[in-house]
């Protein structure tokens, strides 16, 4: 990859990571000497009817019990708490009242699980699964398909179809609907918009972009399985006049409700078809931008840990470092283009209001 793509994500990790990280941990230390227990749901589930999935894990509850409540059920006295070390304040009485959060909401479907982002109206991350008998059925046709808002999330939360009209971006998918030609209702459920961020149209979301979602197909050819989770960033960029790094991003809608990711990413696991098998991971980080078709593949490859620094989550922890293989060290990480800008236009639909995100490519 570029030098400059690992700056950003480097800046990215040491600017923001860094502060964040050693707050995490100083509240972690704080919260291990005051909670018992720990068990709050900071996650809501929202799973389509006709999913047949299996149930993800939840991150636990957490029950936040007043330190001092601790010492009374061990028969101390609490009227002077402060000569016996107690704490004379309880914190976590706010949350009779309510848990704050980060809340992520998980949505299950058909051929993808997504959590979202509530404060950036994006997802945080979209997983998906294709094989070569997934991507060989043809159930669904996109011309049947509309995009749709999640009423999963929160009406205050939620992207809304307005904010992308007249925008000038795409509505992207995360997880492609060629990827879940399958079923009508699994490319149905790729429309919601909690699969969707603003992408860039002409030069990205109908070209580059679309180049690499058929690669990864493409994979199924060589791999009997390959998973993918694909997901927005915001790095920062370093402004010349200063020299200084900043992250900047535009939103769109009126009034401004769903931001505009900087880049866009995805972590694939081609996986050898054996119980226990050698994992192939590619990870890749793209910018927000037009591409010219030539740029190589690999000029975007990062190492997964890079993603994981820059968007805050975290990929591969259980797979053992013997059953992983670098992607493009095990196959030829390459695009095959195709004019998908041309294909499009012939499946625009004739009628209807001139929307420049309305327009997507697979």
């Amino acid at each position: 990859m570029s030098k400059t793509t690992l700056a950003i994500i480097a800046a990215a990790s040491a600017g923001a990571g860094a502060a964040i990280t050693a707050t995490m941990y100083s509240l972690r230390s704080q919260s291990e000497r005051k909670l018992e227990t720990i068990s709050t749901t900071t996650t809501t589930v929202s799973t389509s009817p006709s999913a047949t999935s299996a149930p993800i894990p939840i991150p636990a509850k957490q029950i936040f019990t007043n330190p001092n409540q601790q010492a009374a059920q061990s028969g101390l006295s609490t009227s002077a708490p402060a000569a016996l070390g107690l704490a004379p304040v309880d914190p976590s009485g706010l949350f009779e009242y309510g848990f704050p959060g980060p809340v992520a909401d998980i949505a299950t479907r058909q051929a993808l699980i997504s959590s979202f982002d509530r404060r950036l109206r994006n997802p945080h991350w979209v997983v998906e699964h294709i094989t070569p008998a997934s991507l060989a059925i043809r159930g669904g046709d996109r011309k049947h398909s509309v995009f749709l808002e999640d009423d999963g999330v929160p009406e205050k939360f939620r992207a809304k179809l307005k904010d992308y009209f007249r925008s000038g971006y795409d509505r992207g998918h995360q997880v492609p609907a060629a990827d879940a030609k399958w079923s009508q209702t699994a490319m149905d459920e790729t429309f919601f918009l909690t699969n969707m961020c603003p992408q860039v149209g002409e030069g990205f979301n109908r070209d580059y972009w679309a180049h690499f979602e058929d690669f990864c197909r493409g994979l199924t050819r060589r791999y009997p399985s390959v998973r993918i989770v694909t997901g927005p960033l915001y790095l920062p960029k370093r402004d010349p006049t200063d020299n200084k790094w900043y992250v900047r991003y535009e939103v769109i809608g009126n009034p401004p409700n769903v931001a505009v990711p900087t880049h866009f990413y995805k972590v694939i696991f081609a996986e050898d078809g054996t119980v226990g098998g050698n994992v192939a991971i590619g990870a890749f980080v793209l910018p927000n931008a037009p591409i010219p078709n030539e740029k190589p593949l690999t000029d975007f490859e990062v190492p997964v840990e890079a993603v994981e620094r820059a968007s805050g989550l975290e990929f591969a922890t259980k797979l053992p470092a013997q059953r992983r293989k670098r992607l493009c060290a095990d196959t030829t990480c390459a695009l095959v283009i195709k004019e998908y800008a041309d294909r499009q236009k012939a499946f625009a639909k004739p009628s209807g209001p001139s929307v420049s995100s309305a327009v997507a490519k697979r």
